[in-house]
């Protein structure tokens, strides 16, 4: 609360600065000079600043002078009845944190033995950290908030609130009551400032479960939590190389190494499934319109991984250029060179995901929209699901901080049952909130049954009423730093890193073993450069002697590419009898 109080603070100011003096002909020099003093600006200066004689959380005393409109004068009543209820509430708090013996949970503190690592349902608002406990319900409460924490009924799934409003008989103030199927306590939750987290230990990831398949147990593995080298080199200008192209196919273009970041479109691909426990939540789900909802909240997710990454682009695979995550039995292949087309195929426990991605750019002077073409099915038991994908923007490609922006409807089918889910990407405007989305769910009859509602960056949930809602998606924590190393996601972070359990099981067309990537990825740029150029011409050559690579793992059926299965079958025999040979 306090920076956002902070900023509304700073925005009044602006506002009354640009407000008209009043001038009064009989007053003095004096009194004239008096008025200047208590200028509208220099009252909320003194307005807020502390006063030795006054305790803190109290009435500053200072009194608002005549020349100051009522309209003003309520702004900044109100502006100070906020700062003393957000003062109340730390207070409150600080002292339960502090004075109560039988506390066993303290936010300050790292997680002890008996909190495990963060789950990727995270379940807290203002941070996506998230612990669960095994503590009974606790109740915090300053006379104006009453902060409820519930007792942990499930271990994992949806989280649930209720938000209990009612009028204070002496000040009217607003009590709110929460309450959540998961027992991490509102202090943990108030704690958190911001969405970022510090990751600079080690850390395991028991969250993403390996399905059926090869047996790996992935729980062991140990996953960096780093890269080994910050940004490298200054980011090229995407608009000098537009303007140079105009009416050209991105794709075609040959960009310099300072254009990307050290990770292949195919595992890009990868990240768009980082949130695939929703997927486990559909499939528990018995509702038709619950498991729709994990089903539109898991498509949203696609899109968290984005948020700072506006400036670089992956690495163009090379045909049959191939990436696989053994956690999710993910498998992804280039299928098509000239336009750019790539498919992929994950599988988990009573769930199957397969997609086409593709793509065409068009330029519009200030910015650069990528149209996307391809479709993503989702089937769980009989329920199969398909949807396609709205444009995203790049902004400010002239002047200003480029940002990525996702506008449009994405409009998922359930083509077993007839219910569908249209899901709006907000454009971001000028005044408000930025990167919304909202949600309508209807019923094979067309009527709207269900809403969803939150941020593609954020979270995703369900209003039940205005007073109810469930969550059923949080972001994880982007690491600390995020900004200086690519604005990766940790799970980003992970994914050209060849951990113990995929020593000796990849195949040579895996994006890990790009030498380009991974001399990128060190903050070696000439050798970056020099082994992209190498492999791009190495591609050319086959191309001229009819030695082009086919795909392998994928085939095209209509406007899709569809898996034929085999490469998990394959990795577990050693890839013998496999024509598989190295691209680079």
């Amino acid at each position: 609360m306090a920076p956002l109080i902070e900023q509304l603070e700073e925005s009044i100011l602006i506002l009354l600065q640009e407000l008209p003096i009043k001038k009064t002909p009989s007053l003095s020099r004096k009194q004239e000079k008096d008025k200047h003093k208590d200028h509208p600006r220099d009252v909320v200066f003194n307005l807020f600043k502390k006063h030795p004689s006054h305790h803190s959380g109290e009435a500053s005393g200072d009194v608002l002078p005549p020349d100051i409109s009522p309209s003003a004068q309520h702004v900044l009543h109100l502006l100070e009845q906020l700062k003393l209820q957000n003062a109340a509430l730390l207070k409150s708090l600080q002292s339960r944190i502090i004075n109560d013996p039988s506390n066993t949970y303290h936010s300050p503190l790292p997680p002890t033995t008996e909190e495990p690592a963060r789950n990727e349902f995270e379940q807290s608002r203002g941070s996506p950290v998230h612990r669960r406990r095994t503590s009974t319900a606790t109740t915090i409460s300053d006379g104006t908030y009453e902060w409820h924490d519930a007792v942990d009924t499930m271990s994992d799934g949806l989280e649930e609130f209720v938000m209990d409003t009612q009028s204070s008989p002496e000040q009217g103030q607003l009590i709110s009551r929460v309450s959540t199927n998961d027992s991490q306590s509102s202090i943990e939750r108030l704690d958190q400032s911001g969405d970022e987290t510090d990751l600079e230990e080690e850390m395991t990831q028991p969250t993403h479960r390996a399905p059926k398949g090869p047996e790996v147990d992935t729980r062991t593995i140990k996953r960096r939590t780093q890269l080994p080298s910050r940004v490298s080199g200054d980011e090229g200008s995407l608009f000098a190389v537009l303007k140079k192209n105009v009416g050209k196919d991105l794709s075609t273009i040959t960009l310099p190494v300072t254009f990307n970041e050290p990770l292949t479109l195919l595992q890009r691909l990868a990240e768009e499934v980082e949130y695939h426990n929703l997927l486990d939540e559909a499939v528990k789900a018995t509702n038709p319109i619950d498991r729709l909802s994990f089903v539109a909240a898991f498509a949203v997710s696609g899109y968290a991984h984005t948020r700072h990454r506006s400036g670089r682009k992956g690495f163009n695979p090379m045909l049959a250029e191939t990436f696989e995550d053994p956690r999710i039995k993910f498998i992804a292949e280039k299928v098509r060179h000239h336009p750019v087309e790539l498919a992929y195929h994950a599988e988990g426990d009573g769930w199957e995901l397969a997609a086409t991605s593709a793509g065409r750019t068009k330029f519009w002077g200030k910015s650069l929209e990528v149209i996307p073409q391809g479709i993503n099915r989702v089937k769980i038991g009989e329920d199969h699901y398909t949807w396609t994908k709205p444009s995203s923007f790049m902004r400010n490609l002239v002047v200003g901080t480029k940002y990525l922006e996702h506008c449009g409807e994405l409009v998922i089918e359930n083509h077993t049952n007839g219910y569908r889910c249209v899901v709006e990407f907000k454009q971001n405007g000028y005044w408000g909130p930025s990167n919304v989305v909202s949600g309508s769910i209807y019923s094979p009859a067309g009527d709207i049954v269900s809403r969803l509602e939150g941020k593609w960056d954020d979270q995703i949930s369900q209003a039940l009423d205005p007073s109810h809602f469930r969550v059923f998606w949080r972001i994880n924590p982007f690491p600390k730093d995020a900004q200086d190393y690519y604005g990766f996601t940790a799970f980003g972070i992970t994914l050209n890193e060849i951990t113990p359990d995929l020593v000796g099981n990849l195949p040579p067309t895996d994006s890990r073993y790009r030498p380009d990537v991974q001399a990128l990825e060190k903050g070696e740029m000439d050798a970056a450069e020099a082994a992209k150029h190498e492999i791009e011409e190495m591609q050319r050559e086959r191309r001229k002697q009819g030695q082009e690579r086919q795909p392998r793992w994928f085939k095209q059926v209509g406007n899709e590419w569809v898996y034929t299965g085999g490469y998990w079958e394959a990795r577990a025999k050693g890839w013998k009898g496999e024509d598989i040979r190295p691209l680079w």
